[in-house]
């Protein structure tokens, strides 16, 4: 029945044709003046039309970002990670461990105070530096051995250099009732190495670093203020050398120095020659008036092209002359009943005679009565200059036991360089980088306020070195105790951190890591080395 033939036109009454007329007809033939009039000349912008491109619009920005913005974002809002001033990410430390201590380690001590967090400068007070870098040392009981301590570490070794009598031991620093506490006591020779004498030593060496600024620490000196013997000290030093490890300061302790002549050579003499005739006479008293016996700049701006340097290099393809010089913020004394603290830096090569440029354009000292230069002006190993200041009496360990601030400020470099020193809180004495310019008695340029990125030593050395011992009256154990250590730089002018673009240590320090590790070393020759040529005397 319903069975149709394949032509249409056969269907009969049911066959359709194109005029066949169809209740859909108007939805399918176009009418253009029907269409006009329905359609009241309408535009594409209707609600619709806007949702549809609107959604689109939607959908291809979120693409964009998804793929080019939220890249962008990420790593222009990423918190770059940091070495916490120390030698690799993380705040690894110079032996590549990773500190076990819980708690906040970061560049700034969270129980700093707020109020510490900047301080006026001493040669500029109306300039306010920023805090940098502080340890408060107020978690009880820290240990210092290799790897417990992101920004100090103990060594454990004999200071041979100063001929001390104190073997330097990791478990005599320790941190009680909010201080670093260091401990010179007196021990069984067998069970130390056959001294009879154990202290200890911490040094942030590359781990924590710094370039210009202002340091300071709060300090209880041990002992008392009129039995001489006791050699506390706190001090600063270029990362290139370690204190200690005497491979590594061979050459470039004491120097400060970027020039090419004969200040870079041993003994500051032309080899073969007495000249110039300042570095044979005049000199040290104790060694036949020879002004140095330095093996001279191991890494100086003579070293020849090609040859092992940690750079960088002058515009002219000469190398910067690098070293590891020595800023102290005191090392404290007893002479004649009364406590004393010598704040000096030392200096290589040397001026004639050990006679630094003392006028009165090249430093100043504050107040007369508390602080006179030191008549030690060096010897055959470094030249200083040095302030000799009378400390707070009553802050010492068996007097009233108070807290001293002591400290440093320095701008480096040749022009506006300077260091000013600070006892009980008040700068007592300022050298100028004039005073340690050029000397043409003995051939050398002018050495610049140091440059290198400095790491920072505490320690209580015990020798007969600096001004001898009492020992029928000394008390021992006796213990240093420092409350805080803070650095603070000018906004404008920050730089911490032991390797700089400028000033790099870290290839330098890896190629040669032994000489940084084994105190054993007291040499370059030892550790099998040779200097590199100086094109004054080898053929480049």
């Amino acid at each position: 029945m319903y069975a149709l033939k394949p032509n249409p036109a056969e269907w009969g009454s049911a066959a359709l044709t194109m005029g066949t007329p169809e209740p859909d007809d108007d939805l399918h033939n176009p009418d253009p003046r029907r269409d006009l009039k329905n359609d009241r000349g309408g535009h594409i912008f209707t609600a619709r039309g806007v949702a549809n491109l609107g959604c689109l619009f939607i959908l291809a920005a979120a693409l964009i970002f998804t793929f080019f913005g939220l890249p962008i974002l990420t790593h222009l809002l990423t918190k770059k990670q940091t070495t916490q001033g120390g030698y690799n990410l993380g705040g690894i430390n110079a032996t590549g461990q990773i500190p076990l201590m819980s708690g906040n380690w970061g560049l700034i001590d969270t129980d700093t105070p707020k109020d510490a967090y900047t301080k006026a400068s001493f040669m500029n007070p109306g300039d306010s530096w920023e805090l940098v870098f502080s340890d408060e040392f107020s978690t009880e009981g820290r240990s210092f051995y290799p790897g417990d301590d992101p920004y100090w570490e103990a060594p454990n070794l004999h200071y041979w250099g100063t001929n001390d009598l104190e073997w330097y031991d990791p478990s005599a620093v320790t941190t009680k009732g909010g201080a670093l506490a260091i401990t010179l006591s007196k021990v069984d020779p067998a069970t130390n190495h056959n001294l009879t004498y154990k202290s200890g030593m911490v040094q942030s060496w590359n781990k924590f670093c710094f370039t210009g600024g202002l340091i300071e620490t709060s300090v209880v000196l041990p002992g008392s203020n009129n039995v001489h013997g006791l050699w506390p000290a706190i001090w600063t030093m270029g990362n290139l050398g370690r204190a200690g490890f005497g491979a590594s300061l061979d050459g470039l302790w004491p120097y400060s120095y970027d020039s090419c002549d004969v200040g870079t050579l041993p003994n500051q003499t032309f080899p073969g020659t007495q000249t110039p005739l300042a570095a044979t006479e005049n000199g040290d008293p104790d060694h036949g008036g020879v002004l140095s016996y330095l093996p001279g700049q191991r890494l100086s701006a003579c070293t020849c092209p090609g040859e092992s340097h940690p750079g960088p290099v002058h515009s002219n393809g000469s190398y910067v002359g690098r070293a590891a010089p020595e800023i102290d913020i005191f090392e404290a004394t007893v002479d004649g009943g009364i406590g004393k603290v010598s704040q000096s830096a030392q200096w290589a090569p040397f001026n004639a005679a050990y006679q630094w440029s003392n006028t009165s354009d090249n430093f100043k000292i504050y107040d007369p009565t508390v602080t006179v230069l030191n008549p030690y002006h060096g010897g055959v190993y470094q030249e200083t200059t040095s302030g000799l200041s009378l400390t707070n009496q009553d802050c010492y360990e068996l007097d009233t036991g108070c807290y001293s601030v002591y400290g440093f400020e320095y701008v480096p470099g040749f022009d506006n360089g300077y260091i000013t020193w600070i006892s009980d809180s008040k700068p007592v004495w300022t050298v100028m980088a004039a005073g340690i310019g050029p000397d043409p008695l003995t051939d050398i340029g002018a050495r610049p306020i140091p440059q290198e990125p400095m790491y920072i030593i505490a320690n209580l050395g015990f020798s007969t070195n600096f001004g001898g011992i009492d020992f029928e009256n000394i008390q021992l154990p006796a213990t240093m105790l420092i409350d805080y250590i803070r650095v603070y730089q000018p906004a404008n002018a920050k730089n911490i951190g032991c390797d700089p673009l400028e000033f790099p240590t870290a290839a330098y320090i890896n190629t040669y890591m032994e000489a940084y590790t084994n105190f054993n070393l007291t040499t370059w020759a030892q550790f099998n080395q040779t200097n590199p040529k100086n094109r004054l005397v080898d053929n480049c």
